[in-house]
């Protein structure tokens, strides 16, 4: 029996707007699998697109978005713990939780089980990484065996930071899991790479014509340093470095979405990757109609279809 249903896909697949209607369809709720929008007065540059959580006029409940504040820098060893107390939360009220997002290392930590520990800072490899390169801090990474994220190394500073990780947990016992794995229907929202790159550029001027400079304006002014910006890439890195003045409007623009577009790509390769890994991905295209998303969920989920 499946403990969960994991809907994941890459960004601008319409995964969060499908996930809050099969959410409504089987009265359950949803956990964000989202490295960034556990963050608040990040709405825009992370793409909460909060009015998806409402159908049919009923609020779709929702959890860790909106748990900590900008600034500081959440990670993966406290997403397992929020994780598990969601879950817990939702079974207890006889419910099939809906875990749904596009941070692939964040849904398979949990679905496998991954004993994670919370890893200090290590000033000294800081110090000596600091001068390289993101190509170069990349290719360090590909050296380790150990579990990494990939698919939000899109600064130095988060390479850095996963390399930090990788070193610390090559000290360390890895035998023992704090959490068993998780049986759960996986569901993939699979999107045409060329509709992928189109509604990506579509949404990102969208997104720019909302005010998404100003939102990043407004967390430089309420005292959140530029570099803590920077850490948490893609807008709100080529924001910043254009608010500063680094580069033009136009230069953002085309750094921008040409980084959303490559981590579009890393997030697809991830998922391939948990394939090849031993997960079963139920593929479906995103141009199919909600209702029959819904039935093809159901169609691999006898269970819920009998509570219906």
């Amino acid at each position: 029996m499946y403990e969960i249903i994991t809907i994941l896909g890459p960004t601008a697949s319409g995964k969060t707007k499908f996930a809050a209607a099969l959410a409504h369809e089987i009265d359950s709720e949803i956990i964000s699998a989202d490295s960034r929008q556990v963050y608040r007065d990040m709405n825009i540059g992370t793409g909460k697109d909060l009015a998806d959580y409402t159908v049919a006029g009923r609020p779709v409940p929702y959890h860790l978005i909106d748990i900590c504040q900008a600034g500081e820098k959440y990670n993966l060893f406290r997403f397992q713990h929020d994780f598990h107390e969601a879950f817990s939360s939702i079974k207890n009220k006889g419910k099939t939780p809906v875990l749904c997002g596009g941070t692939g290392l964040y849904i398979e930590s949990v679905l496998k089980g991954y004993k994670l520990l919370d890893v200090p800072e290590n000033p000294v490899l800081r110090e000596s990484l600091k001068d390289k390169s993101l190509d170069e801090l990349e290719e360090i990474l590909k050296s380790y065996r150990q579990l990494h994220n990939k698919t939000d190394v899109d600064s130095a500073q988060r390479a850095i930071r996963a390399i930090e990780i990788e070193e610390y947990y090559l000290r360390q016992n890895p035998d023992k899991q704090e959490y068993p794995p998780i049986n759960s229907l996986i569901i993939g929202i699979n999107i045409d790479r060329e509709l992928r790159r189109e509604k990506i550029s579509l949404r990102l001027k969208a997104r720019l014509e909302e005010g998404m400079s100003d939102e990043v304006q407004n967390l430089l002014d309420s005292g959140i340093a530029a570099e803590d910006l920077i850490y948490y890439g893609l807008e709100y890195k080529y924001l910043t470095l254009y608010l500063m003045g680094k580069i033009s409007y136009e230069k953002m623009f085309e750094q921008l979405e040409t980084a959303i577009h490559r981590f579009a790509k890393r997030q697809m390769t991830w998922f391939r990757g948990m394939e090849r890994r031993g997960f079963t991905i139920h593929w479906m295209d995103a141009e199919m109609p909600v209702e029959e998303k819904i039935e093809f969920v159901l169609n691999h989920h006898i269970n819920l279809r009998t509570k219906l």
